[in-house]
């Protein structure tokens, strides 16, 4: 480029974007002594392992990443998991709630509503603790939900790894401020400023890999609450409750326990971008059984230490 067209160069909104992301990133290592990067194997955890990747390259990423993993995971997420991790070459930290029920940590909930979504909060605690890690990168996004929308880039979190929303420290001019005393932890989220549409024009100019089942495929599914469940040996069945064949897709990934399905014949990126432009209704509002036992739900639980 010559310094004119340098000077007369604007940056695309997706570029804007992910500047913003990778500053963050870098802000965020060159502050802390020992980050992680949390991943689920979800689009959002995808967009931000590739940020990552270049925040540092050409060298590795240099942090851990951990996945949280409840046992009742979707199956095409750990094989998405597992293949991206092997690609990157980065080291893989799992921390099982099925260990910490099986050490007394956490008690599973029984019958057809059990889930064990919320037991991932302490299964989360005792990870970051036993490695000592004083920051950890989440995939929210401030237009998922009410109570994401409240938090900082950079979220503070106590010596027992909770959120106090009403004590966040002020953002000006993208300065972040990553002083905290031993026992504290932040939490960041290099995509909070992203919406779901630019997450997916991102994975659509990027040409990336994501798990299968957010694309339109057949799924044995049952109807609960207005919702297409994945009938699964996780999940009992409640009397009326008959598993069918739908063509179906999954917006966001999570617990099987919680995590809907939605009808659509999306079968590309370019679909989905269509689809998505035309809702009104957020993925976790139309996907998350766990975010409508009470308005502020996922507050509760960010309250708690769950990212």
């Amino acid at each position: 480029m010559t310094m004119l067209e340098i000077m007369s160069y604007q940056m695309t909104h997706l570029e804007m974007l992910e500047s913003e992301s990778i500053h963050i990133f870098r802000e965020a290592a060159a502050e802390c002594e020992r980050p992680v990067l949390l991943f689920s194997g979800g689009k959002d955890s995808a967009v931000l392992l590739r940020l990552a990747e270049k925040a540092f390259a050409p060298g590795k990423i240099p942090f851990p990443v951990m996945h949280v993993d409840t046992g009742h995971n979707f199956p095409e997420a750990l094989d998405f998991r597992d293949r991206r991790i092997n690609e990157l070459g980065v080291r893989l930290i799992v921390a099982s709630v099925q260990d910490a029920i099986d050490d007394g940590r956490v008690v599973e909930d029984t019958g057809p509503r059990a889930s064990r979504n919320r037991l991932q909060t302490v299964t989360l605690l005792d990870a970051l603790n036993a490695n000592k890690f004083d920051l950890a990168f989440g995939g929210g996004r401030r237009d998922e939900e009410k109570a994401r929308a409240k938090e900082r880039v950079f979220s503070f979190r106590d010596d027992f790894g909770q959120w106090d929303p009403k004590n966040q420290r002020p953002e000006l001019w993208s300065l972040y401020n990553g002083k905290h005393r031993a026992g504290e932890s932040i939490r960041a989220f290099p995509i909070s400023n992203w919406t779901e549409m630019d997450v997916w024009q991102y994975a659509k100019q990027e040409q990336m890999d994501l798990p299968t089942m957010y694309f339109s495929h057949r799924r044995s599914v049952f109807r609960r609450d207005g919702m297409l469940m994945a009938a699964s040996e996780y999940i009992e069945l409640m009397d009326g409750e008959e598993p069918f064949e739908a063509t179906v897709r999954y917006r966001t990934v999570g617990d099987m326990t919680c995590t809907a399905a939605i009808e659509s014949s999306a079968a590309t990126v370019d679909d989905i971008i269509a689809e998505v432009s035309a809702t009104r209704i957020t993925e976790r509002g139309e996907s998350r059984a766990d975010d409508r036992l009470a308005e502020a739900a996922m507050e509760d639980r960010k309250r708690e230490g769950y990212f």
